[in-house]
């Protein structure tokens, strides 16, 4: 069950080495902030577009459209189909998810990329904005996915937000997926938004807040005068204000408290988690968004024989783990995902 902070008999199934820090990149802050200090090397982006058909949102904030997922082949025959999503503010042109794609494409994996509702580029697409419990758009595309890998098994990775998605999903309708990674993603909501709100944050939540409004009021479809009040006259000061504003009255949670404890997967998961497929949780313990706390308490939890296991590294950052040769993180969700797939 991955019992302390690493976890080398399962590495060592893997054939993965313990992650270590690259210079320049110590500490959780330089690890996280890598991807937008250096350009990272990409091939250019020859993701073929397909539109995927979703209703509108639950609250009826939004009406019935289509999310935008990028499909990447891999040389050869594909062992079987990864569904990638992004996190909070991102989108399938990010550059640490386009990394990822990458790394599975290289180890024999065809990749969905999915835009979320409201993300780049395909905000023209459908109306309004993704949550963190988001079945009704999510699980069909799980099904256009199933659809496209054509009998093979069908993977979820998650980067942040996309890996508690996909969790979600996972809960909500056991057996959709065959295997699941997540990278730094939140189990507690409400713990995420109070470690975001640390002054030692302020220029995280700042940025992530940025985007998330101008996100917001791009929405060609229009937003309600009640939201650009609250989105422009008096702007949201932290994340959970623009979920309490935005995310839960469109998707219809009474308030953001009732967001926070429904959309949180923590609570949910040690009752049924072994109806969960092969799912690794990766954690850095100086991450400086995602509290460490959440996974670790779950890890003590979890019977003999879950199919959840965790893996905890000193080091990493949010979503960095940019080791010597390259980005581990990718390394291992290639790795795992394979041990899966074979």
């Amino acid at each position: 069950m991955g019992r302390g902070v690493d976890n080398p008999q399962l590495r060592k199934r893997l054939g993965v080495a313990s992650f270590q820090e690259r210079w320049p990149w110590i500490g959780g802050d330089l690890q996280t902030l890598r991807d937008t200090l250096r350009e990272v090397d990409l091939p250019s982006d020859q993701g073929v577009p397909i539109h995927i058909p979703v209703p509108p949102l639950p609250s009826g904030a939004a009406a019935a459209g289509a999310l935008l997922a990028l499909l990447d082949q891999p040389e050869g025959e594909p062992k079987g189909m990864v569904l990638l999503l992004h996190g909070l503010g991102g989108s399938s042109a990010r550059e640490g998810l386009r990394r990822m794609g990458v790394a599975l494409q290289a180890a024999g994996f065809a990749v969905l990329r999915l835009n979320l509702r409201g993300a780049d580029p395909g905000r023209h697409l459908a109306g309004g904005t993704y949550a963190a419990r988001c079945n009704s758009d999510l699980l069909p595309v799980i099904a256009r996915a199933r659809e496209l890998a054509a009998g093979r098994p069908l993977l979820g990775a998650g980067i942040s937000l996309g890996g508690t998605m996909l969790l979600n999903a996972c809960l909500a309708s056991p057996g959709v997926l065959d295997g699941l990674f997540c990278a730094s993603s939140p189990l507690d909501l409400a713990a995420c938004s109070a470690s975001i709100e640390r002054p030692r944050n302020r220029v995280y939540q700042r940025w992530l807040l940025k985007r998330l409004v101008r996100q917001t009021l791009a929405d060609p479809f229009g937003v309600s005068a009640d939201e650009e009040v609250k989105l422009q006259a008096t702007p949201p000061r932290s994340i959970r204000e623009f979920d309490s504003a935005v995310t839960a009255p469109r998707w219809g949670f009474s308030d953001v408290e009732d967001y926070y404890v429904k959309a949180s997967p923590l609570q949910h998961l040690v009752p049924v988690s072994d109806q969960l497929p092969p799912t690794l949780l990766l954690q850095a313990l100086d991450d400086p968004w995602v509290p460490a706390a959440s996974a670790i308490n779950l890890q003590a939890k979890l019977p003999a024989g879950s199919p959840l296991r965790t893996l905890f590294t000193k080091r990493g950052g949010h979503n960095g783990f940019h080791g010597v040769n390259g980005c581990w993180g990718d390394q291992l969700a290639a790795a795992w995902l394979t041990s899966i797939s074979n």
